[in-house]
């Protein structure tokens, strides 16, 4: 982000933000596109945070040196509730872990990268364009069909169905391990965390 952007909060060097992605509502609660939200919500669990607070068009829990966050803007949009952020507290693009699916990806894989493009999710595309940098920490979590990549025009029906049945322990386990990547990206540094976590 740009210096002659920064706001007055300034860089909170200790600050770390974790994101997970997804859309808001009851209707969307148990689909692939909202495996981010139920991330963060494990590790909130295990950091036993307490009641998220309402923010920035966010639901959002925390200590003052580290923030779950759920964008409540619907999943296109969620760069804005970081800009939000930003603007209210400070902080480095590198200090985000943005938690989100990722249909080219298997069920149950997990990849973690310290930049790159959105390849193609709408979430990731409106955070980059946003905090105007693609050196944003993410954590991309499968969700995709075993067989193949599907046709543009299955895309949004299967990111918005749920899970299969067949598919609950695979989901399960996911989650668990992804909490515990996020974890260890804030302990021990995104490098020690993309060692264990991208197999």
């Amino acid at each position: 982000m740009a210096e002659e952007e920064s706001s007055g909060a300034g860089s909170r060097e200790g600050l770390r933000l974790i994101v997970g992605l997804g859309n808001p509502g009851d209707k969307y609660e148990a689909t692939r596109h909202n495996i981010g939200f139920r991330i963060v919500e494990e590790v909130s669990r295990r950091l036993d945070l307490g009641e998220a607070r309402t923010e920035c068009r966010s639901r959002i829990s925390g200590n003052g040196s580290l923030y779950l966050v759920q964008p409540q803007t619907f999943m296109n949009r969620s760069g804005l509730a970081l800009r939000c952020l930003w603007e209210r507290y400070g902080y480095e693009s590198q200090q985000v872990l943005v938690v989100y699916d990722e249909v080219h990806l298997p069920l149950g894989r997990l990849r973690l990268r310290t930049k790159g493009g959105p390849g193609g999710h709408r979430g990731m595309e409106s955070i980059i364009e946003n905090l105007r940098t693609e050196e944003v920490h993410r954590l991309r979590c499968g969700v995709g069909p075993a067989d193949a990549d599907l046709p543009g025009d299955e895309l949004v029906p299967f990111v918005l169905g749920a899970f299969d049945d067949s598919e609950q322990e695979v989901v399960d386990e996911m989650i668990t391990a992804a909490a515990e990547a996020c974890m260890s990206w804030l302990e021990d540094g995104a490098e020690t965390a993309m060692n264990r976590f991208n197999r």
